[in-house]
């Protein structure tokens, strides 16, 4: 199995944020040290909610402090991106990074429609635009000279210096939630992270992305490579007893949903609502914090002592889990805990499924 190490830490004050971007570094630093295979990075605009907000010149100190971990986003918002300047940006990254990064991509936040407000636009066509930006930016890195006649965007770029470490260009990664968004993405042979979806919904995913990628021409090898590669996020902590860690853990979320919640009704447009399809007990506003986040302690979470989180881990491998990301990193978890519980899941639960 390989298991990333992910971030999304809130900063609960703009006073704090010095401190929280200095933490982070060195979590992300020590991700390497501790064993993990990645490092992921969010994306999340204004409000604290990813203190750093944007996650390339981030990646780029991570990237000057490592030498082998792989660094990958959990996902670039594609719709909020200029797609050359984009392209320029990784293709500097790779480079820098010596060929060491991987790039999720999405339209941006189904939730936060303050983040699009903030850039000048609206949700309703990032999809569209997400979709020019990922094909020009793609094009940018594969044809010299690139001309474009596109409904956002109408370019003529001589040349796109520098090129990419990896040819023809770094591992694209899709987000999917939807069963759909599964398969076509079986389909077209993208590697793919899951949200934090019920263990019981894991099986049924997996399955649809076999069937997309039996459908998708690729050879049996190529498609046993992205199966296994296949993502599941999962919050994560470690602890010496479970108590400790059901504790530490619960607090840290009871906060993180505070003030995810918080800004949501803070900023969002009046007239902005949620998909019902995409809205469930963590992240529903009509449901108490405590409530929301005991659904996710108990659907979407591995957490104890090192040994229960090994079991865990065990039945996710068991339902044909390969690739756990783990968010070990909560903004309202103190920054040694945070190192602890990573140092922990290095030492005791991940040697057992190397």
């Amino acid at each position: 199995m390989r298991f990333g190490w992910l971030t999304l830490a809130h900063s609960g004050s703009p006073e704090a944020d010095y401190g929280a971007i200095q933490d982070l570094v060195a979590q992300a630093c020590f991700a390497e040290t501790a064993g993990f295979d990645g490092i992921w990075l969010t994306e999340h605009n204004f409000t604290g909610e990813s203190v750093y907000c944007d996650p390339i010149p981030f990646a780029s100190v991570v990237a000057a402090r490592t030498s082998r971990i792989r660094i990958g986003f959990a996902v670039i918002q594609l719709a909020l991106r200029h797609p050359i300047r984009l392209a320029t940006e990784l293709a500097l990254l790779d480079n820098l990074s010596d060929g060491r990064i991987d790039i999720g991509v999405g339209h941006g936040t189904n939730f936060n429609e303050y983040e699009f407000v903030g850039y000048g636009l609206r949700s309703d066509d990032s999809r569209e635009r997400m979709e020019e930006t990922l094909d020009v930016m793609v094009r940018a890195w594969t044809e010299s000279p690139l001309v474009h006649e596109g409904k956002f965007y109408q370019l003529r770029v001589p040349a796109l210096r520098p090129s990419p470490r990896q040819q023809p260009h770094p591992p694209i990664w899709r987000s999917v939630s939807s069963a759909g968004s599964v398969r076509e993405c079986g389909r077209r042979g993208a590697p793919i992270m899951m949200a934090r979806i019920p263990l019981a919904r894991v099986p049924e995913r997996l399955a649809l992305y076999e069937t997309g990628l039996a459908e998708s021409g690729l050879g049996p090898e190529r498609q046993r490579e992205l199966r296994e590669r296949a993502a599941l996020w999962r919050f994560v902590h470690v602890a010496e007893s479970q108590a400790q860690a059901e504790d530490e853990l619960t607090a840290a979320l009871l906060e993180t949903r505070r003030h995810m919640v918080h800004a949501r009704e803070s900023n969002n447009p009046a007239d902005f609502h949620v998909e019902a399809t995409r809205v469930n007990p963590w992240n529903d506003p009509r449901v108490s914090h405590e409530d929301g986040v005991r659904y996710s302690l108990q659907t979407s979470t591995l957490y104890g002592t090192p040994r229960r989180v090994a079991d865990q881990v065990a039945e996710l491998r068991d339902a044909g889990v390969h690739h756990v990301l783990c968010q070990i990193s909560y903004g309202y978890l103190p920054h040694r805990t945070i190192l602890e519980s990573m140092r922990r899941f290095g030492e005791a639960v991940a040697p057992r499924f190397r």
